[in-house]
């Protein structure tokens, strides 16, 4: 924004200014710039490739080599030491990949699995799975859902019984990102069955040895296809009688519930932070298809009707990005919103969503076609209204919060 020192000057708007918020510091920006220079020479070339192969598991090591993987954990184990802040700045950066699954996949693992090891996790736990898990050396996955489970924490089936200094686990879990490759698991599973919310418990379970083989008792039932994220692996897995030790429990017996539920909100704002970023790079796609696109000898983001679509993108996403950086700020000084970070996932993960389907129709026919890759970003988006939440769950705790 210019500035008047006299009233012989005229302050003027500066639209290519970049947004300046008050959650990031230098240091942040500085990490923003390298990290998406890395995503853009690294891993944007291969986004095509990666939807028939997947993601390369060197990928996560490369990261893991360049600091990413641990930005928001101590140094002790590996990780840089930095704030929440950086979490979010991760998941904007990986925007930058154009691919909806990658993106997925590395989230799993900084996001969703190492935090509950790091928050819950007794020191050798640290030292087995969090340490090897910042370098990109492992590959977690997290067991919530099942065949007959999904938004019913309580309702999953998957029991590990006490049988002396062990537990048994049987059962199933479906739709897991990261499964058929993962290392290991943290896994949710019913320590009492006759009991609801309170006989739940967290486990870190090894999936594969130290040869790479899956452990007795562990399979990959299946490899699921799925209508976006082809880039990530997706996987139904079984469970009959694996063995683990008492010491493979993460936090305290029969409050697994209570922990997940933590886990998941932390997860909700990194996924609205993807949410307004991917929603954030479909727009710039699209606005250089308008700017170049001519039809009735002028380029069609000339024409009023294409200019308001723009225009109501850009305010959406901008609403969702201003709304989640002021969610991650209280939850970053350690409050526990759950309520406004049931709100910033919703919002952001529609917007996304909306912003998908009305890009498409900007550029016609092409946004139809894989080439112009809107389609695909089409595709993955849609997870976001499921995954870490169904927008039903999320209308109803947001209701509910205000004692409905």
């Amino acid at each position: 924004m210019a500035t008047a020192t006299d009233g012989s000057k005229v302050i003027k708007p500066n639209f290519e200014e970049g947004t300046k918020s008050f959650i990031f510091s230098q240091e942040h920006e500085d990490l923003r710039e390298s990290m998406e220079a890395w995503v853009k020479k690294e891993m944007w070339p291969h986004r095509n490739e990666w939807e028939d192969t997947y993601w390369p598991t060197e990928k996560m090591k490369r990261a893991g080599e360049l600091g990413f993987l641990g930005l928001c954990f101590p140094e002790e184990y590996g990780g840089q030491g930095g704030d929440y802040y950086y979490s979010l700045v991760r998941a904007e950066c990986m925007a930058y990949t154009g691919s909806g699954g990658t993106n997925m996949g590395f989230a799993v693992q900084t996001d969703m699995v190492l935090p509950p090891i790091h928050l819950l996790g007794a020191e050798e736990q640290k030292r087995k799975y969090l340490e090897p898990g910042l370098k990109g050396e492992k590959v977690g996955c997290l067991g919530i859902t099942e065949p007959g489970a999904g938004s019913d924490v309580a309702g999953i089936r998957t029991t590990a019984i006490r049988d002396g200094d062990e537990f048994v686990i049987n059962g199933s879990k479906t739709f897991i990102t990261n499964g058929p490759r993962a290392d290991f698991i943290v896994l949710v599973a019913k320590t009492n069955p006759e009991e609801r919310h309170a006989g739940i418990t967290l486990f870190v379970v090894d999936l594969r040895d130290e040869n790479g083989e899956k452990v007795p008792g562990f399979t990959v039932s299946a490899e699921l296809e799925k209508m976006g994220m082809h880039a990530s692996d997706t996987g139904e897995l079984a469970f009959e009688d694996v063995r683990v030790p008492a010491s493979a429990i993460l936090g305290e017996e029969g409050k697994g519930f209570y922990h997940i539920a933590w886990e998941l909100q932390g997860e909700r704002l990194v996924a609205a932070a993807g949410s307004h970023a991917g929603a954030e790079r479909m727009i710039e796609k699209t606005l250089e298809y308008a700017k170049e696109r001519e039809a009735f000898g002028r380029p069609i983001g000339k024409f009023q009707a294409i200019r308001h679509k723009f225009a109501e993108m850009a305010t959406k996403a901008e609403a969702a990005k201003q709304f989640t950086y002021a969610t991650a700020w209280r939850f970053g000084n350690g409050e526990y919103p759950v309520r406004e970070i049931t709100m910033a996932k919703l919002f952001s993960s529609r917007m996304a969503c909306e912003v998908a389907d009305e890009c498409i129709q900007i550029l016609g026919g092409y946004g139809y076609m894989k080439e112009y890759e809107i389609e695909r970003a089409y595709r993955d988006v849609r997870l976001n209204r499921i995954g870490a939440g169904t927008d039903e769950v999320m209308l109803d705790v947001i209701g509910k919060s205000y004692g409905l």
